[in-house]
């Protein structure tokens, strides 16, 4: 079992940046892949960007050239910086670890918020 633990999360104006970021501990395999989500309001929860332990990345469209995401392996940490923030993009992110093998589970973190005033 993995355990996430997110931070960074907060109020923002439009326009503005964050970084969040998330530490896993627990039975860490290789190759994994580690990751954000978002829910807004009433919303799906959603994939927002992955990267995998060999460094192959994936964003959802509307984030693409404004959040990058990126991977400390030897921290076991990955973070997600957030540029030209927009209030569509307020939600509750949450970090996503998954092992790529096949008992891989899906384990996720506590949630952090994410607000983006305009």
């Amino acid at each position: 079992q993995v355990q996430l633990v997110e931070s960074g999360g907060g109020l923002v104006q439009a326009g503005g940046s964050l970084r969040l970021s998330c530490v896993a501990s627990g039975t860490i395999f290789s190759p994994n892949r580690m990751g954000w989500y978002r829910q807004a309001a009433g919303q799906q929860r959603a994939m927002v960007a992955t990267i995998t332990s060999g460094g192959d990345e994936n964003y959802l469209d509307s984030v693409e050239g404004r959040f990058t995401i990126f991977r400390d392996n030897a921290k076991n940490t990955v973070y997600l910086q957030m540029n030209s923030l927009k209030p569509e993009d307020t939600a509750v992110y949450y970090c996503n670890f998954v092992a790529l093998t096949s008992w891989g589970r899906d384990c996720w973190g506590q949630g952090t918020q994410v607000t983006v005033s305009s």
